[in-house]
């Protein structure tokens, strides 16, 4: 990365960090992928019960791999191949008691709103409550102007990226646009705008100086 567009991300990340810090939640910036690992790897006490839930840009970083290795973390993870999907609901509702759950968002706006797009909503949920930790790691390819603007990113940007990652015979993994559809494989089912919390810095924003998932 260019010295000019890392100064860009991190006075876009302190702007960001304010905002959120006047709704009641945290936030942080790394630079780049490597640095964000490793400090949301020290956020991690010995003896956490850590949710597992979806996110291309925690795979990326191989960061399960490392909390797995930590001494003394349980990860709750629904996506273990040997799982059948009953046993995937249940640990999804197992996550929700967790003590901290890792994940990242589909957009956030320059005044730190938070807003997702789930299709069975133990993502949504849990970022909203249920595990006493959110740690939600972001690239700044997901910044976005307003609410408005985040909305249009989610639904016809994050999702057919999503649906075709997925390989979900969803139109739009053939075509790579949304046409609002009603299949019973649709990923786009429950919306989440996160304003605010009312429990003071319970949500943590890692910012990171480089693109990351969709």
């Amino acid at each position: 990365m260019d010295l000019i567009q890392e100064k860009y991300h991190e006075k876009v990340a302190r702007h960001i960090i304010a905002e959120l810090g006047k709704k009641r939640m945290a936030g942080s910036f790394a630079p780049t992928i490597h640095q964000a690992k490793e400090e949301v790897i020290k956020m991690i006490p010995e003896g956490t019960t850590v949710y597992r839930c979806g996110s291309t840009s925690l795979v990326e970083i191989g960061l399960w791999e490392s909390v797995k290795a930590l001494p003394g973390v349980t990860v709750i993870d629904p996506y273990l191949p040997e799982l059948s999907p009953e046993e995937g609901l249940e640990q999804r509702r197992r996550g929700l008691s967790a003590d901290l759950m890792i994940s990242s968002t589909n957009a956030i706006t320059l005044n730190g709103i938070l807003v997702n797009l789930d299709g069975m909503g133990n993502r949504v949920a849990a970022m909203a409550f249920g595990p006493k930790k959110v740690i939600l790691v972001v690239g700044m390819n997901k910044v976005v102007p307003d609410l408005e603007t985040a909305l249009k990113r989610v639904k016809h940007h994050a999702a057919p990226l999503n649906n075709i990652r997925y390989g979900l015979p969803n139109p739009c993994v053939e075509t790579g646009i949304c046409n609002d559809c009603r299949t019973p494989t649709r990923i786009c089912n429950m919306w989440s705008i996160i304003e605010g919390h009312m429990v003071k810095d319970r949500i943590h924003i890692k910012l990171v100086g480089e693109s990351m998932g969709y």
